[in-house]
């Protein structure tokens, strides 16, 4: 799967942005998967989708034996390529996780996503970070001045320790990548965001349960 790439000094592979455009749309692994079963019934086989695939989710909806990406990436693949492109997968790396799975689920992201851009697919970086201690690395293999996407939807903005952390990984985030244009699965609504719109492209797309709480409000 890293046939080819570099690496830094953590080990971490180098994964380009091959994105040359702003996704119009984002779509979860979830939904992509039912998407694609129900197009294959139907017989339309070279369906196409101008959304990018994100994997901001719970770890087992795309991380498995049975349907899992990184134990079946051609099968993935074979899903992705009816679709723009993809946002690197948000493999976990919760506070509570032991180190080396830290670092090994950083790994993943980078070499699933250059995997899939040796082939032609659109790439856009996700970028995860935890404490302090992870900034050595957690921003290794992306390229500055490029797209990158984070997630906020299961950040538990709400409580200020964890708002706090989320601030400080931002902006060290700013100041390692440099980053033209950050795409945002779920809320902006933060200072953070505010203070950098007149020097970068803030684009946020809501979640699909911020969707689902407004379509019932409208009803």
């Amino acid at each position: 799967m890293v046939k080819g790439a570099k690496f830094s000094e953590s080990g971490i592979p180098f994964c380009p942005t091959t994105a040359r455009e702003i996704p119009q749309a984002l779509i979860s692994y979830t939904e992509v998967r039912a998407t694609y079963n129900q197009r294959m019934k139907r017989g339309d086989k070279n369906f196409f989708l101008n959304a990018f695939v994100h994997f901001y989710q719970h770890d087992y909806k795309f991380d498995g034996t049975r349907c899992g990406i990184w134990s079946q990436p051609w099968r993935a693949a074979e899903i992705f390529r009816h679709f723009a492109g993809i946002i690197t997968p948000d493999f976990s790396t919760n506070l509570d996780f032991p180190f080396p799975l830290k670092i090994f689920n950083t790994y993943r992201m980078r070499a699933f996503g250059y995997w899939y851009g040796t082939f032609g697919g659109a790439v856009i970086n996700n970028v995860r970070w935890g404490e302090e201690d992870t900034f050595s690395w957690c921003f290794d293999g992306i390229a500055q001045n490029s797209i990158v996407a984070i997630g906020t939807v299961a950040s538990g903005l709400h409580k200020s320790e964890n708002r706090e952390l989320f601030e400080t990984g931002f902006a060290k985030l700013l100041e390692v990548l440099k980053p033209h244009t950050i795409i945002v699965y779920g809320s902006d609504k933060l200072p953070c965001f505010d203070s950098i719109r007149q020097k970068i492209n803030v684009v946020s797309f809501k979640s699909e349960r911020a969707l689902v709480f407004e379509e019932k409000n409208h009803v």
